[in-house]
């Protein structure tokens, strides 16, 4: 894998039918959470997850008023949202 990173913002924080289609995704790829994280500042709010999948790291945010995004190696980035919009469609 080349070794460009990249964030791909894949829908609304608060979409939960879309954060159930990650965790499917993430799982069905072999995903292990390895850190979770959540901070409060005033009104918005942040949760983050690194993810360990295929040798590679990933981390996924929820932020307020930003959206719910990957970032991680380009093509797994990529791959992930391509599962997961491919998933949404088909529900």
């Amino acid at each position: 894998m080349s070794s460009v990173e990249r964030t791909i913002c894949i829908g609304d924080e608060y979409d939960q039918r879309l954060r159930q289609s990650l965790v499917v995704v993430l799982r069905e790829m072999g995903g292990i959470v390895d850190e979770r994280t959540l901070g409060v500042g005033g009104s918005q709010e942040l949760e983050t997850v690194a993810v360990a999948i295929v040798g590679e790291s990933v981390t996924i945010e929820a932020e307020t008023y930003v959206g719910l995004s990957v970032r991680g190696e380009e093509t797994l980035v990529e791959e992930i949202a391509k599962r997961v919009k491919s998933r949404l469609a088909h529900p």
